[in-house]
């Protein structure tokens, strides 16, 4: 039969939540108090996880070690590979000097700050959020701001707000790739189709709030008086952003929704600015316009922007299949690149969990496979179109791997975070944990929703990461909304939707902006600025699901 989780060993339902907890709190505590480095925490979490399951949950030693095994490779091939290509592919553009030039055809837009900080850091931050996320936009953004006049701290926080509506589809889509396999499983369906609904889902979300982040962006730099004074940029750049980001993530695929809505938006920006104007140029206070601001559009402008084409086509090109239907079977790139897909049932972890009432109508065995799609993933597309744009710029190969190596030093710690992130949620889903808390969570009723905003919040909180908060908490989510006979494709892209209003606050990011502009140990200046704000939008991600999940249901996509 194998291993029957228990889901209150503690007895009371409410005392087995607080020991399942633990894990998380532990978390929480080590980087929001003690201030220790994410891996440090992440390590002492997993620890954690591990002794809750082995005294608290009797978990079998082999079990436990297996499931954390596990979610270590699915860490690596699922989240690492994705995430890694993507910062590489920025980095291929910043070592062939190509960034160089997207950054005299931003500097050379417009004089008036206002219009910068909508093309930087909301435009082009959320193009660099849908091709390389991981705290890349922040320290980018950032950092050119400073370098074009704008105070250090308030680059950051302008860079740090702008963070939010691309988040959930970051990193090519991976947020919510790793939120359908890791629930598909549990949801009974195919791991793509779980994650196109949970793109679509969100996409019905998000939307709603993307299109008002420019002007709140405005309103925080300058005031609402001065915010007036830009409404067609500001509309035009929300409003674009919005109907392509729910476009894309509906009707294309969730790799392409930051790129295609970034371009967009940052095109139809550049296009209102050909024949309008505001009134005044406005500027910060007692400053002077540094000679980049002087810089005009260039003729090879087109040619900057290349290596991010070659990105869409790839991706384009490998998600043709699901793009448009019914297409011959030599043309669907996608069913070819699919062809090459294992997938591989974990030895001694494998259906050798069962799980039952009430997480299970009767008792069934836990699947543990992970498939790897060599081909398919969006890491390797982001992969070969990194090798293809850097040989089209003229990179020689040496250049190519010194940056390969480069990537893999820059981002070691990350690296590390993540596989042991994913190690702590496959051992709270194998021991029952989860579940657990999923039960607890359940009992809060309709107001589940609300609610469920606010533990993907916390989970971007603790790991800097939507993808990571998906892994943490998307199980549970779905499992909670299961019990209340809500949609779990709703409460996973709750989690999802709500968890990026907290990239603005995460210690993880906070240091990231700080660093970038020289000034570090300002992290706690920069969270009593964005804090509020982020409560706020989550607060309002909250609302918009509890009307979708008791009003209006027909958003909801299968429903």
């Amino acid at each position: 039969m194998g291993w029957i989780q228990d889901y209150q060993p503690a007895g009371p339902l409410w005392l087995s939540a607080l020991m399942a907890a633990l894990p998380v709190v532990v978390l929480l505590v080590a980087l929001g108090i003690a201030r220790l480095s994410a891996p440090l925490s992440a390590a002492l979490s997993l620890l954690t996880a591990l002794s809750v399951v082995l005294i608290g949950y009797g978990m079998p030693a082999k079990l436990a070690f297996d499931s954390a095994a596990m979610g270590i490779v699915f860490g690596v091939w699922s989240v690492a590979w994705i995430a890694f290509h993507a910062v590489y592919f920025h980095n291929v553009t910043v070592a062939t000097g190509r960034f160089e030039q997207i950054k005299s055809v931003l500097a050379g837009f417009s004089e008036d700050r206002r219009l910068q900080a909508l093309l930087i850091a909301f435009g082009f931050g959320a193009l660099l959020e849908g091709i390389a996320g991981g705290g890349s936009p922040i320290a980018i953004t950032a950092a050119m701001m400073a370098a074009l006049g704008f105070p250090p701290i308030r680059a950051v926080v302008l860079a740090l707000l702008a963070n939010t509506a691309p988040v959930a589809f970051g990193g090519l889509g991976n947020p919510l790739i790793v939120l359908g396999r890791l629930t598909a499983p549990i949801l009974g369906m195919k791991q793509d189709q779980a994650t196109d609904l949970y793109s679509s889902m969100v996409g019905r979300q998000l939307p709603l709030i993307a299109w008002i982040v420019p002007a709140f962006l405005v309103i925080v730099m300058a005031g609402w008086k001065r915010m007036i004074e830009v409404w067609p940029a500001v509309l035009t750049t929300g409003l674009t952003f919005a109907v392509m980001q729910y476009v894309t993530s509906n009707f294309i695929s969730p790799s392409l929704v930051d790129v295609i809505a970034a371009l967009a938006a940052m095109g139809s920006l550049w296009l209102l600015t050909r024949f309008w104007q505001p009134p005044t140029i406005w500027r910060f206070d007692d400053e002077t316009t540094p000679a980049e601001q002087k810089v005009g559009l260039r003729t090879g402008a087109l040619s900057a922007w290349m290596p991010y084409v070659i990105l869409i086509v790839a991706i384009f090109a490998s998600r043709i299949g699901s793009i448009i239907k019914n297409l011959p079977t030599w043309l669907d790139l996608s069913a070819l690149l699919h062809r090459a897909d294992w997938k591989v049932p974990w030895p001694g972890l494998h259906n050798e969990v069962i799980q039952h009432a009430p997480i299970t109508a009767k008792d069934a065995p836990y699947a543990a496979t992970i498939t790897i799609d060599w081909l398919f993933s969006p890491g390797t597309i982001a992969l070969i179109a990194a090798l293809i744009a850097g040989f089209a710029m003229g990179a020689k190969p040496g250049l190519l791997v010194a940056t390969y190596r480069k990537t893999l030093h820059q981002m070691r710690w990350a690296l590390l975070t993540i596989f042991m992130i994913l190690g702590i949620a496959f051992v709270m889903n194998y021991s029952g944990a989860t579940q657990t808390l999923g039960l607890a969570l359940a009992t809060t009723g309709v107001l589940f929703p609300l609610f469920s905003a606010y533990i993907g919040w916390l989970g971007v909180f603790l790991t800097g990461s939507d993808a990571s908060a998906n892994s943490l908490f998307g199980p549970m989510q779905v499992i909670s909304a299961q019990q209340l006979h809500i949609s779990p494709i709703l409460a996973g892209a709750t989690n999802t939707a709500g968890g990026v209003m907290a990239k603005m606050i995460s210690p993880q990011n906070l240091a990231i902006g700080a660093t970038a502009i020289g000034q570090s140990g300002k992290e706690g200046q920069l969270l009593r600025m964005t804090f509020w704000w982020s409560l706020i939008l989550a607060f309002v991600v909250g609302v918009i699901a509890l009307l979708q999940a008791t009003v209006f249901t027909w958003m909801i996509p299968g429903q």
